[in-house]
């Protein structure tokens, strides 16, 4: 009989909470142990050997040092993960070496494909601008998903010896250009009936290259995060991005 993974929900409440409990709930090798929403003490987190934290910036923090401490493997969907963070979190996981962490800014396939396809992009145009569009509820802007593609294709045009995009803006009181993640130009829609939407536009003399991902539902991300409870235990330490269980 294969080993069943209990798997334990943190803001189970959430959008995207309930979506991840109904999905762990159907799938066949994996035990919903333990649903926690915002105030709820985590414990033992129900005996869970992975906890998937879908929260938010302020509280993700200290609730995957929680899992650390008790030596869960977490599968973390929640954005604002500063570098300082990030620097802390590895610092923490030093103290648990068989302990696991991903955090993902997206977890839908196609958005990791588009990443990938924008870093591999990136080194043959001059300019190069994200948008992304996300529901009104979203409390961070850019989005996880749009600060890590900028993130990548920056690296990618400096590899290629690219220098900055090219804008010839002198005056923008209002900021009407967006923010520079990297230096690359990332602009951030918020609209009612939205849920993740990103573009890539890519230019060149005479011609243009877009990328765009859009999800329609949090259906969307299931695949993804099923992924990554099952593979994070194999992974431990501090992993950034689900592309590296997925061979992108």
């Amino acid at each position: 009989m294969t080993d069943r993974i209990p798997v334990a929900v943190i803001g189970a409440s959430g959008r995207m909470g309930m979506q991840a409990c109904r999905a762990v709930e159907d799938a066949h090798d994996l035990d919903l142990v333990g649903r926690f929403g915002a105030g709820d003490d985590l414990g033992d987190l129900a005996g869970a050997r992975v906890a998937v934290e879908l929260t938010v910036p302020d509280a993700s923090p200290a609730n995957v040092a929680h899992c650390v401490e008790r030596g869960v493997h977490a599968v973390v969907g929640t954005t604002g993960w500063s570098q300082e963070r990030l620097d802390a979190l590895s610092e923490r996981l030093s103290g648990q070496p068989g302990v696991g962490v991903l955090i993902a800014p997206n977890f839908a396939i196609g958005a990791l494909l588009m990443m990938s396809f924008a870093q591999q992009a990136a080194r043959f145009y001059e300019s190069v601008e994200v948008v992304e569009t996300h529901h009104p509820g979203k409390v961070d802007a850019p989005s996880g998903t749009a600060a890590r593609t900028a993130s990548l294709i920056a690296a990618a045009r400096r590899e290629a010896g690219l220098g900055e995009v090219p804008d010839a803006t002198s005056s923008d009181p209002d900021g009407a250009r967006g923010a520079r993640v990297d230096g690359v130009p990332v602009h951030a829609l918020r609209m009612r009936g939205r849920v993740a939407h990103q573009e890539v536009a890519f230019g060149a003399v005479g011609e243009a290259l877009t990328l765009r991902h859009d999800s329609f539902d949090r259906v969307s991300f299931m695949p993804g995060v099923l992924s990554g409870v099952r593979q994070v235990g194999d992974h431990p330490g501090l992993t950034v991005g689900l592309e590296h269980y997925l061979g992108l």
